[in-house]
């Protein structure tokens, strides 16, 4: 997210500093301090406590405005003091030895639930240190464990429910401009603390510093325990209508014009650093900015200024609104209209992700192992995706298998469609390739009762996903695909390196007929379609499909890629998968469309995508396209423009966009080299596209608006004759060699014999290739 969408608008109302503005005696108060970098701190403080959304009263405001006219003595000190001490919420002294020790300062330990509140903290350094002065808490510790890729969470990381609710805090000092990131050295200087509150009620907390290790006093005299009143907040109910006025789910990300220390997603609300899925009113995602809710769900908020960015899906178009959550209210409603450029359901064509996750990588294994399959379905949802497979995997893999059933997850309705399928990934198969395995009746491998029983190749567990009706194919495809050397170029001829998790084993089992799928829209495009167009040469007729293997190689939000599919009836899981096997489908990043791809009338996905000519002719290629891309290029659109295509995100429209026109190139792909483009407005309009090809000699056509949206190919036979691209059956056989060098050093031994047989099967059936 940019960094300028956090600081687009200040608090209308902002909290102020929590002071006791009687003004009793300063306690602590120093002498001996030189009173003109005092005052000069003094006056930044004031500035930096506005920027952060906070301020000094007015007449606190207009003394230090006094003081800066006078002469400058050590009056001048003490008078500061009494100015700026009852907003100190403690008072740091820092020994000659440099050891540090805290006590409770002036200020009225008041926060507000689901707000950020900023104090002071008077520091009295006798050591002269200009080290980072560090606040701590055990009450602002991490409420969940993460990241997680243990199959069963280990006991040391386990966290009970109330040691998660005790962690109610986040804290951290502030020293963005115009502070110093480090002490002074000075005698006395000010600090700004701000203090974020998950809870409302009383709480009490134990807050500390230090200024590096060892600097902690004996005694535990580093910390003080604060009970702090945090007044409740706003429960803000949001009226979330579709652009057809039903209810709907949407993702919303809330932000706010304070500075905030830098770090992670400290201007959004909810804090992502406080929530916690599996106790949380709603299971709200720590690891992204957004939130989901549905129509008549509701955020509590504290009173103030925001900017709400909402949508739901690549088909809609982001919106932003500012809002004003007023005070002394207990609750408050805000209206918001969703908006699509395209219904894709209206044209026949569904969305699916067939790689989500709900364990592992992002997600926290503690207090719970993963996130529920329920929570899954609400970004599903909120994302406006069709259908989503939630995938179990090595990371609590025995947790998260409980939810398998072989059958659509029960919240599944008419419109979507939740299933609990396998990725074997954390398998002893890994190595060789990660395979996602779709419609399965049983997961757990025969004769196994552990990941670790598992084997250690892919072909096996493919055949036996398969044997039982299961749609199959590996997942990330381009890892491990990576050139030897450097070079984007599509096709190539470079052999890939084959030390990764992809498409790795697919140059063998793709010679077996036991892969229905290969991955796409989550991986570099030009590592990932190489091996593709490739193995497309050879004549065999794998199919695109695309995914976004959510939270681990993206956590933005899941569907980010995906596939669109036409389904020979009302929506269900079997026709979604009998759709990949067929190619009735497109990959897509949803921001653009090529549907009803053709070339003489065949269409890609019916009667085995093929179609037959006798001798060389010119043929008619048409698809509808329909793209969107912002009239005006955003600061995110231009750096994703002009990112490597080895860069994430790897997919995305902006990579497509021709300068900084609103026009997308639709190329068309002959064997895997695009032949002919034709230029579209990306302005949300179906349009009509048409070119025309002389074809000479049996092979494969697919269009492409790259790296956005990628069509499943239509095969053509001229003559009855198989393709002919020798080079592309050389590199298959070279890259066959590299794979079996990189992979067969981890397969077990009682496994190598078939497993070396099978890899000389393949390569008796790329030269037979060869010599035909």
């Amino acid at each position: 997210m940019k960094k300028s969408v956090l600081f687009l608008t200040q608090l209308l109302l902002p909290l102020f500093l929590l002071a006791q503005h009687e003004h009793h005696p300063a306690q602590h108060t120093l002498t001996g301090v030189e009173p003109q970098p005092l005052l000069a701190q003094a006056m930044r403080l004031q500035e930096a406590l506005s920027f952060s959304g906070n301020s000094l009263s007015a007449v606190d405001l207009d003394k230090i405005k006094v003081l800066s006219n006078k002469p400058f003595d050590q009056k001048t000190v003490s008078e500061i003091q009494e100015i700026l001490d009852p907003y100190c919420l403690n008072i740091v002294g820092i020994n000659p030895e440099g050891r540090v020790k805290v006590e409770r300062g002036q200020a009225k330990a008041l926060l507000v639930q689901g707000g950020w509140t900023s104090f002071l903290v008077k520091v009295n350094n006798e050591a002269g240190i200009t080290a980072k002065l560090q606040v701590e808490s055990p009450n602002a510790l991490k409420p969940f464990h993460s990241p997680s890729f243990e199959s069963k969470v280990k006991k040391e990381h386990e966290l009970s429910p109330g040691q998660v609710a005790n962690r109610f805090l986040e804290i951290q000092m502030y020293t963005g401009r115009p502070l110093q990131p480090s002490l002074t050295g000075l005698k006395l200087e000010y600090a700004v603390v701000q203090v974020y509150c998950k809870d409302s009620g009383q709480r009490e907390a134990e807050i500390g510093y230090n200024v590096g290790q060892g600097s902690q006093d004996i005694g535990f005299r580093n910390s003080t325990h604060i009970l702090f009143n945090i007044k409740p907040s706003v429960k803000v109910t949001l009226r979330i209508k579709d652009d057809d006025g039903s209810s709907a789910m949407a993702s919303l990300l809330i932000t706010d014009g304070q500075e905030h220390v830098s770090g992670k997603f400290t201007g959004i609300y909810p804090l992502p650093s406080r929530r916690v899925a599996a106790f949380d009113e709603y299971p709200d995602f720590f690891f992204q900015p957004q939130i989901y809710r549905n129509d008549g769900e509701h955020v509590q908020l504290p009173s103030g200024k925001y900017i709400i960015t909402f949508g739901r899906g690549p088909e809609y178009v982001r919106q932003t609104r500012e809002v004003t959550i007023p005070e002394n209210v207990n609750a408050f409603d805000i209206s918001l209209q969703l908006k699509r450029w395209i219904q894709m359901t209206k044209l026949g064509w569904y969305s699916a992700d067939h790689h989500v996750h709900a364990a592992g990588c992002s997600h926290y294994d503690s207090p719970t192992e993963g996130v529920n399959p329920k929570d899954i379905w609400r970004q599903a949802l909120g994302e406006d995706l069709n259908i989503a497979a939630n995938l179990a995997w090595g990371p609590s893999w025995y947790h998260q298998k409980t939810f398998f059933t072989g059958k659509d997850d029960p919240l599944s309705d008419r419109k979507n469609i939740m299933r609990n399928d396998v990725e074997v990934s954390g398998f002893p198969s890994s190595h060789s390739g990660h395979i996602v395995l779709l419609r399965i009746k049983e997961d757990d491998y025969p004769g196994t009762t552990q990941i670790e029983d598992w084997p250690s190749w892919t072909a096996p567990v493919l055949f036996w996903a398969k044997s039982q009706g299961g749609v199959v194919g590996y997942a990330h495809s381009g890892w491990g695909l990576e050139p030897a050397q450097p070079t984007s170029k599509l096709p190539n001829y470079v052999v890939p390196k084959m030390d990764g998790i992809g498409a790795n084993e697919f140059i063998v089992t793709v010679t077996q007929n036991l892969v229905d799928f290969y991955s796409a829209g989550d991986t570099p495009a030009p590592w990932e379609l190489n091996m593709y167009y490739h193995t497309l040469n050879c004549g065999f007729k794998t199919k695109l499909s695309g995914e976004t293997d959510f939270p681990c190689i993206t956590d933005a939000r899941v569907g980010q890629a995906r596939s669109y599919f036409k389904s020979d009836g009302p929506l269900n899981y079997d026709r979604y998968v009998e759709a990949l096997q067929k190619g009735r489908s497109y990959v897509s990043d949803g921001k653009s469309h090529i549907m009803d791809f053709k070339v003489n009338g065949q269409e890609a996905g019916v009667d085995d995508s093929e179609l037959s000519l006798s001798g060389k002719q010119t043929v008619s290629v048409t698809a509808k396209v329909a793209a969107y891309l912002p009239a005006e290029q955003d600061e995110l659109g231009e750096t994703t423009a002009k990112l490597p295509l080895t860069e994430k995100p790897y997919w995305d429209i902006e990579r497509a966009r021709i300068g900084k026109t609103r026009n997308i190139g639709v190329e068309l792909i002959v064997n895997g080299a695009a032949v002919d483009t034709a230029i579209v407005t990306a302005d949300g309009q179906i349009s009509d596209v048409k070119f025309s090809f002389p074809v000479v000699k049996s092979g494969w056509m697919a269009l492409r608006i790259y790296a956005s949206s990628h069509t499943n190919p239509v095969f053509i036979k001229v003559d009855n004759k198989a393709i002919d691209e020798k080079k592309s059956v050389e590199w298959c056989l070279a890259t066959l060699d590299q794979c079996w060098k990189m992979k067969e050093p981890n397969i077990r031994a009682a496994e190598k014999k078939a497993a070396e047989t099978a890899y000389d099967n393949a390569r008796k059936v790329y030269r037979k290739l060869l010599e035909n």
